[in-house]
């Protein structure tokens, strides 16, 4: 029965996957019960109806425009200091433990983040976001993962590095993208469409839709086709 329901729920969220068999009714309604408490966390502290997991942390709320059925797990940071909206599209998901960083000085007012609908990120993951973050829809990344949008500016040799500044160009993902663990991405990147980025990879640079990406630096390993 309990199966029954959770699948007729998800068919109407728009998951198209089947249930395990296998899976013990125990384990759905700890999961039931489990998005209740997040969801009744959500109302109560942003007053929407955002799944809020223990212990999350949101600076500057008023900053964040969310979509519908947004996950945001346990002890998570976000930093809605930022010059731009933080927008989290419909059924976004950040991962336990992640932090969004919008503003990393006082001296330079950050961007901030989009993450598209349908995209999600997993445990352990930093959004450094003072140049913009921008994550198309139906991204799925694993933990791990790291943005970091602006570089130091180095090349006045009479002056500190730390007191020269930054600089920042972005960094933006399009759509159906993998994402492996580990990955880093660097400020001025930008990843095209149907693209799926080995675990590990340190990302800087263009990379075209369609293509598999790995290695350090990364490059592209092969077509998609």
């Amino acid at each position: 029965m309990l199966k029954k329901t959770l699948q007729k729920i998800l068919h109407k969220k728009g998951k198209t996957y089947e249930i395990d068999s296998n899976i013990p009714d125990g384990l759905i309604l700890y999961t039931f019960q489990t998005r209740l408490f997040m969801l009744l966390r959500g109302i109560l502290f942003l007053r929407k109806k955002v799944f809020l997991g223990a212990d999350v942390k949101i600076r500057n709320k008023s900053n964040f425009a969310f979509g519908s059925n947004v996950t945001i797990e346990a002890h998570t940071i976000l930093d809605g200091y930022a010059s731009n909206k933080i927008i989290l599209g419909d059924n976004a998901k950040i991962g336990m433990y992640s932090k969004l960083l919008s503003t990393s000085h006082l001296a330079t007012y950050g961007k901030g983040m989009t993450m598209g609908n349908n995209s999600a990120v997993g445990d352990f993951c930093h959004f450094g976001a003072p140049g913009g973050i921008t994550i198309g829809n139906d991204v799925i990344m694993g933990s791990f993962v790291s943005f970091h949008s602006e570089n130091h500016n180095f090349r006045d040799t009479s002056k500190l590095i730390r007191e020269q500044g930054v600089n920042s160009k972005g960094i933006i993902l399009g759509n159906n993208i993998w994402v492996g663990a580990r990955v880093t991405f660097l400020d001025g990147c930008q990843i095209g469409d149907n693209c799926v980025v080995a675990a590990g990879a340190v990302v800087n640079g263009i990379f075209p839709a369609n293509s598999v990406i790995g290695g350090v630096p990364a490059k592209v390993i092969k077509a998609i086709v």
